[in-house]
């Protein structure tokens, strides 16, 4: 196989609240942590385990203001993207790295944030949305 594929799918619930970030020309890109659980039972123990992993997300544009407007911490939420790793001079001189995921794709599975006139989205009105493409829209007819 001549090709590569950068992609990882993700379902966890939101560590923080997104955190925006606004640029000169109106782009604006929104970060937040995402948890995922592993549980499994130590078979010389018999203990419940349960195994917590941190991902830290990035969202672009509309999509950032989007998970904005409607996500907080705890919310529950399906993510596709890419691993990006980058580095950056912090203040002190030192190099600093991260690795993060850069979604450009997600669908709401549970959120508490009220919409306008009181109204709660339901996991069963998922939003979603693929944000690679330009001008793409909200699907809100899902398959599933």
């Amino acid at each position: 196989m001549n090709g590569t594929l950068n992609k990882v799918m993700l379902i966890g619930h939101l560590g923080d609240d997104i955190k925006m970030h606004y640029f000169e020309g109106g782009n604006c890109i929104g970060r937040f942590p995402l948890a995922t659980n592993e549980v499994y039972i130590n078979k010389s123990t018999n203990e419940k385990i349960t195994s917590t992993e941190w991902h830290n997300l990035v969202v672009r544009n509309k999509a950032a203001e989007i998970c904005e407007k409607y996500l907080t911490k705890g919310d529950k939420i399906y993510v596709e993207g890419r691993i990006k790793s980058r580095q950056w001079q912090a203040e002190d001189g030192s190099t600093k790295y991260t690795t993060e995921i850069q979604v450009t794709e997600f669908t709401f599975l549970t959120v508490k944030k009220d919409t306008e006139g009181n109204k709660q989205i339901s996991g069963s009105e998922p939003k979603s949305g693929n944000f690679d493409a330009p001008n793409s829209a909200i699907e809100n007819d899902m398959p599933y």
